[in-house]
């Protein structure tokens, strides 16, 4: 059992079922009920604090947080204390004044949410830190293979694109591996991170060689945001090197699925056709990401101080 949770690589294969599994007793317990709401979390209170934009991410945990009952603070950087120049520590220690029993952080510097632990006594989630971890992405993405491939073991995911500025990806090769998926990361050699040799991952540059043996295919955004210098020649390069297209996608196993953590960058990374496709889940993830944030939060939150996830 975790107080916190900033990575991935801080679940072992046992605790992420049991994420996994409590989000699809979310699921089952909120079938047929008029009001989609469990008073399980009534009382406490959980604040978004987001120094980064994201709409997506941010109204998943509001949403979760509201399905249990609990009271929602969102704390926005923008037009706060924090534009006028306060320091993360004092606005951790408004929050520890204020009561909060879990603390939802993104932030553009990697280790923030690891800093706060030491300045708050509540809970803290890392909802994405710079180029580190976003632990609660993983898992719902491990929720959603789970959900339509029925295992891990064994299972080829390939994982495509940004890599060097992604998150998503580090936090996905911790929890798939751990749950005993064999991974390929396919990208420009620019866009891969120093070290990356000593993934438990392979590595390829050509996407057409690894689709015929790839089960799941994640596709993920182009960060431009982050990029300061040119990491490929130009938009169009990319998308015929690394987007996957229809023509892509006929090289996958009748079987194999889409995913990609959104906001997508349509006819770049990825076509309309195929996001929009049967084999697509990424309307899935988007909906399975309130159940594993409610997982989350519920084992968290919901017993004694010292008995959480």
């Amino acid at each position: 059992m975790i107080p916190h949770l900033l990575s991935a690589s801080d679940l072992d294969r046992d605790t992420a079922t049991l994420v996994l599994d409590t989000a699809q007793g979310m699921a089952s317990a909120m079938t047929g009920r008029e009001v989609r709401k469990l008073p399980t979390l009534r009382g406490r209170t959980v604040v978004n604090l987001f120094f980064e934009d994201s709409t997506r991410t941010r109204v998943s945990f509001e949403a979760a947080a509201k399905r249990l009952s609990a009271d929602v603070v969102t704390f926005s950087a923008k037009g706060s204390s924090v534009s006028k120049g306060e320091s993360l520590k004092d606005t951790a220690l408004t929050l520890q004044a204020m009561g909060a029993d879990a603390v939802v952080v993104r932030h553009s510097a990697s280790g923030a949410p690891h800093r706060l632990t030491g300045w708050l006594n509540g809970s803290v989630i890392n909802a994405g830190d710079g180029t580190h971890e976003h632990p609660t992405q993983a898992l719902l993405d491990a929720y959603t293979i789970r959900q339509r491939m029925g295992r891990f073991d064994g299972l080829r995911v390939t994982i495509v694109g940004d890599v060097l500025h992604s998150r998503v990806a580090r936090s996905n090769v911790a929890l798939l591996t751990t749950f005993g998926a064999r991974v390929t990361l396919v990208a420009p050699p620019t866009l891969l991170p120093v070290g990356v040799s000593a993934w438990p991952v392979e590595v390829s540059y050509d996407l057409d060689s690894v689709l015929p043996d790839t089960d799941v295919v994640m596709m993920l955004r182009v960060q431009r945001e982050r990029m300061g210098d040119s990491f490929f020649p130009s938009a169009r390069e990319y998308s015929r090197r690394y987007g996957l297209d229809v023509t892509r996608m006929g090289r996958l196993p009748e079987e194999s699925i889409v995913m990609h953590p959104g906001p997508m960058i349509r006819g770049m990374e990825i076509a309309a056709d195929v996001a929009d496709s049967e084999r697509s889940v990424i309307v899935d993830q988007v909906t399975n990401g309130v159940l594993v944030r409610m997982a989350v939060l519920y084992l968290m939150l919901s017993g004694e101080k010292g008995t959480m996830l």
